[in-house]
């Protein structure tokens, strides 16, 4: 049977490999030289498979049809959006299966991908902790309903470490979690009264033509970057890892989605991805690292649940 050897759980930013830092005291090299530490804790722990947790921003998954979850479990392909890698990902096939039949058993109707596009929400971690081995990619929807509540993520999460530590697959299993912490993004719900003309069509139909989508989208996402006043809530964001390293996220799921994103912001709905490695895992985080990077917009996060040196 599989061995659980642990989770990492990261913030993934656009700007982490669209806009890198060129100095060691400038924004975001010390979340980077943080997640480079983890790396090589992963590597002494010599994983033999990944299941990678991440969000989807609209280019794979469109309000065509919106799925809660979407399990892959035969090809994964990089979008490479924002500088992330693009092309195909090696996959771990057999694990894929015993996850999506374990946690059919357990009453999760997944949807399921033979041939999966991940956008950076999964591939800039992936690549930043393990890179190359094989992957099992699980995306949760985090941009607006139908939003997974954040106790079924964490159901969700309790049934899916059941299903590694019990699997066939015969080697070493870390669990990634991929998204936040706190964030602020233009709104991404297509009854909002805001979200009009082109880009609620690109929302709905993009399917057709994702890559054009992307290409006008990438530009006005740029614009975001470097302003030191965007808003990030540091305080929130400590308080989260605090909890997570108390092995207690409750008072987390508590919040519901509109205190999540009063606090979080938008952008903070991704932390469900942080719920459901973390119950997977059923450990508390034992290391954690921040930064507050307002010039990424984002609230840059790491965690773990063995040590880091």
């Amino acid at each position: 049977m599989s061995e659980l050897v642990g989770l990492v759980a990261l913030s993934h930013s656009p700007f982490a490999t669209m806009m890198p830092p060129s100095e060691v005291d400038a924004p975001g090299a010390a979340f980077l030289a943080a997640a480079e530490r983890v790396r090589r804790a992963v590597a002494a722990r010599r994983p033999d498979a990944v299941v990678v947790i991440g969000p989807d921003h609209f280019h794979a998954n469109f309000y065509d049809a919106m799925p809660p979850f979407v399990l892959g479990v035969e090809e994964a392909v990089g979008f490479g959006d924002f500088a992330s890698r693009e092309g195909p990902l090696p996959v771990a096939g057999e694990l894929a299966w015993s996850v999506r039949d374990g946690l059919a058993g357990a009453g999760f109707d997944l949807s399921l991908s033979y041939s999966l596009t991940v956008d950076h929400g999964v591939v800039q971690s992936y690549d930043m902790v393990v890179g190359d081995v094989p992957m099992v990619p699980l995306v949760v929807n985090t941009a607006a309903p139908p939003l997974p509540s954040m106790p079924r993520c964490l159901e969700l999460g309790e049934a899916l470490g059941k299903v590694l530590r019990s699997a066939p697959f015969p080697g070493r299993v870390l669990v990634v979690a991929s998204g936040g912490l706190s964030h602020w993004l233009p709104p991404n719900d297509p009854r909002d009264p805001t979200v009009v003309g082109e880009r609620r069509v690109a929302m709905i139909h993009g399917r057709k033509d994702a890559r054009a989508f992307a290409a006008a989208r990438e530009p006005r996402v740029r614009a975001m970057a470097g302003d030191p006043n965007a808003p990030v809530n540091a305080d929130w964001d400590r308080w989260f890892l605090k909890q997570l390293a108390a092995g207690d996220p409750a008072p987390i799921a508590a919040l519901g989605d509109i205190g999540l994103e009063t606090q979080a912001g938008s952008g903070g709905h991704e932390i469900r991805t942080w719920l459901i490695g973390a119950a997977a895992v059923g450990r508390p985080l034992v290391w954690t690292g921040y930064e507050a990077v307002p010039e990424w917009i984002t609230g840059m996060g790491l965690g773990t649940t063995f040590p880091v040196d």
